[in-house]
């Protein structure tokens, strides 16, 4: 099958009123248990990787094999650059035939951050690439020396003049998620991405989506988030299977760390609604 962009899956998604899995690899296990369960769910499905997971796995060798597999799918699948801080990054996913990518200019201030997405913007559209950007600051993200982010919230008075200037295609949200491991209970603020949806048309997008409830899940979709990010709970998802019998080659535990990401990516795909929608 032909390799999908984001904007087309997401177009679908907007549509038809589900959620489309994003799901980062850094390796050939994974990215071929996200494949096979995009293929057996019949689901369109969002595969890429970002640029603070390029230490594990070298672009040059990454990028090929994220693009193949797409291309090879029964399915709908696009590949996405996620969270990228770097003009340079960001090319390079561009040149090598990403769909889109994802200018992570949180840590910046508002106008900043506009400026430097704008800037982006123009490159990506350009290339036939569409624009995720990120409004407030999804936390747990590693800031240096090892201190890990906290949230700010977006403002959906701000959300619509952001869009509009910056000309980003997508808009990622933090409504009270966080990325990795969750301490305590998520409190998401619903009332928050419904304002939010009220003032955007552009797809919504939400970060730190691991850990969350099957419920948070579902509500979230139902308010209008149309891109979920998973990547925490398919790694622990493979951790644990590895575990259970350490005694294995190293070879039958790659298989076993792929078929528990299988189905952790399978059981995603079915409560963001995108399964049998191919």
């Amino acid at each position: 099958m032909a390799l999908y962009t984001m904007a087309e899956i997401l177009a679908d998604a907007q549509k038809r009123g589900y959620g489309a899995g994003f799901f980062n690899g850094v390796n050939q296990e994974m990215i071929r248990a996200y494949i096979r369960a995009a293929n057996d769910c019949r689901s369109p499905i969002i595969i890429g990787t970002a640029e603070g997971l390029l230490k594990y796995s070298d672009f040059d060798w990454l990028a090929p094999l994220l693009l193949d597999a797409a291309a090879r799918a029964k399915v709908p699948v696009a590949v996405h650059l996620d969270h990228t801080y770097t003009y340079k990054t960001i090319m390079r996913a561009l040149r090598a035939g990403f769909g889109s990518v994802m200018y992570d200019g949180s840590l910046l201030s508002y106008e900043e951050n506009i400026r430097d997405s704008a800037e982006i913007a123009k490159a990506a559209h350009a290339m036939g690439a569409g624009l995720e950007c990120e409004l407030g600051k999804v936390g747990g993200l590693d800031e240096g020396e090892g201190v890990k982010g906290g949230n700010i919230y977006t403002d959906p008075g701000e959300a619509f003049e952001f869009v509009e200037r910056s000309g980003a295609d997508f808009l990622a949200v933090s409504i009270g998620t966080v990325h990795g491991e969750y301490r305590e209970t998520p409190r998401l603020d619903l009332a928050r991405l419904a304002a939010i949806r009220a003032k955007v048309k552009c797809p919504l997008v939400l970060h730190g989506g691991s850990g969350l409830s099957d419920d948070d899940f579902r509500n979230c979709i139902q308010g209008g988030i149309r891109k979920v990010n998973i990547y925490t709970d398919i790694i622990t998802a493979a951790a644990g299977a590895i575990r259970k019998d350490t005694s294995l080659a190293y070879t039958d535990l790659n298989e076993k760390a792929e078929q528990a990401m299988y189905e952790a990516a399978v059981k995603k795909l079915r409560i963001f609604g995108s399964d049998n929608k191919y």
